[in-house]
């Protein structure tokens, strides 16, 4: 009987250039050597899943810090990994303006890549149907949670947090209309007092994330 492995995979978005970027990997080994995938690998026996998620996420990217991580889903379909019987769990990682990446462990290059650029039928595994799933996941949870705000800096605009928006929902949405939804979120955004001139034109007023986790009212993709 087959050894039966357990590994992690990486969602990681990122906003770069106004444009919805992931983080793939190139593949230094067999199987699939010199494709790209999901950043990932096996759990090390009595590792928790998140912290393999952020070990992997660690050695094949070069990243570290603070990133939004939560758990996505597990992909288990017979056949998925041509080494053997093989689960994975999935998670969906989230962060403003994440910097260069180089490659480590078993893999030879790391990049961002737009999602709009992606060729899927090219990714390793079963990647395609994992990143599919994380990015409507990101997308969805824009909709009713705070989650926009975690690819923002500590302290940004409204504009930017609509150039956020639009990138993950990959459409315009009305300036007047965006404000007046994220201004009526109860407990989303918490002015700070000072203002930016970052999006040009007249000095903007800079928020901080509030507290709430769930939108109340909640957005919608609709614009």
């Amino acid at each position: 009987m087959s050894d039966f492995h357990v590994t992690v995979d990486l969602v990681v978005l990122t906003i770069r250039e106004g444009r919805l970027a992931v983080l793939l990997v190139r593949r230094g080994i067999d199987p699939y050597a010199g494709q790209l995938a999901l950043p990932g690998g096996y759990v090390l026996p009595h590792e928790d899943l998140a912290d393999a998620a952020y070990r992997e996420l660690r050695e094949e990217t070069g990243l570290a810090g603070a990133v939004h991580l939560e758990q996505l889903a597990s992909y288990g379909t017979p056949g998925r990994d041509p080494r053997g019987p093989t689960v994975t769990v999935a998670f969906l990682a989230l962060a403003p303006m994440l910097g260069a990446v180089v490659g480590g462990s078993d893999a030879t290059a790391a990049l961002w890549t737009p999602v709009d650029e992606i060729r899927w039928q090219e990714l390793a595994f079963d990647h395609a149907k994992i990143l599919r799933d994380g990015i409507e996941r990101a997308r969805a949870k824009l909709e009713y949670s705070s989650l926009g705000a975690a690819f923002c800096p500590p302290e940004f605009t409204i504009g930017q947090l609509r150039a956020v928006y639009e990138a993950v929902w990959g459409h315009a949405l009305d300036p007047r209309n965006f404000h007046r939804k994220v201004s009526s979120a109860q407990g989303f955004l918490e002015p700070t007092g000072r203002l930016s001139t970052v999006d040009g034109g007249r000095p903007a007023q800079l928020f901080r994330r509030g507290p709430v986790e769930v939108l109340h009212p909640p957005l919608t993709r609709g614009g």
